[in-house]
């Protein structure tokens, strides 16, 4: 069974006296356990896309089912209860709490989700056990992000939303945050979707999705994609 299906979704935003149609009429099936890419323009409707999934927000018209449960009809207590459980974030910003330390900011995810994994065994796997005691600002860049994805995967997730985790890295310690992102949700057997506009993270996709004008104009399936040491960064 396919664990997300978008069934002739449409997404429409008042904006003054006009309508915005941020999606239209869009069909998707996506299987768990896959490794898929958003690909698209600024205002193609990925966000969207990814909000929706995510709970942040709820369709105008259509169904959005995950692991056949319609999201698209549950109250605002039973869609915190959906984000709590079911999905993990993971943004370009970090969104870390500059007054804690790494291991508290992790563990915060225990206060949200009944059966989280390890706070110690998330940090050790992105590679920042040794850095459980400092604080957001005496890490770089790299390292915040990589302390959002122990956290995302904390919560222990079925599914984990990554709205362009790479946008304010350097090519380099970006190639190394995907490799995280990618060998931990592998190892977890996560279904990762990541919203980008970087073309070379879609070659590492099972799935690229690309999308224009609030529609789906291609879905293409890698049979064999690349690592990430293959992608000429």
């Amino acid at each position: 069974m396919d664990t997300i299906r978008f069934e002739k979704v449409s997404k429409v935003y008042q904006v003054g006296d006009h309508e915005q149609k941020a999606l239209d009429g869009v069909d998707l099936a996506i299987e768990g356990g896959k490794f898929v890419v958003i690909l698209g323009p600024s205002g193609a409707g990925k966000s969207t896309l990814l909000n929706l999934l995510g709970g942040l927000d709820s369709p105008t018209s259509g169904k959005i089912s995950i692991e056949g449960q319609d999201i698209s009809k549950l109250s605002n207590d039973e869609l915190a209860d959906y984000r709590a459980k079911t999905v993990g974030f993971v943004f370009q910003s970090y969104n870390l709490i500059p007054t804690l330390t790494v291991f508290e900011n992790v563990s915060l995810v225990k206060e949200i989700t009944d059966n989280p994994l390890p706070t110690k065994d998330m940090l050790k796997d992105v590679g920042l056990l040794d850095h459980l005691d400092k604080f957001p600002s005496e890490l770089s860049g790299g390292e915040q992000q990589r302390v959002s994805i122990a956290r995302a995967l904390a919560k222990n997730p079925k599914i984990l939303l990554c709205d362009e985790p790479t946008g304010a890295l350097d090519s380099e310690t970006g190639a190394m945050v995907l490799k995280t992102l990618l060998a931990m949700a592998r190892n977890y057997n996560k279904t990762i979707i990541i919203v980008t506009h970087n073309q070379n993270i879609a070659k590492m996709a099972d799935e690229i999705i690309r999308v224009k004008s609030g529609r789906i104009r291609e879905i293409i399936r890698q049979e064999k994609p690349l690592s990430v040491e293959e992608v000429d960064w």
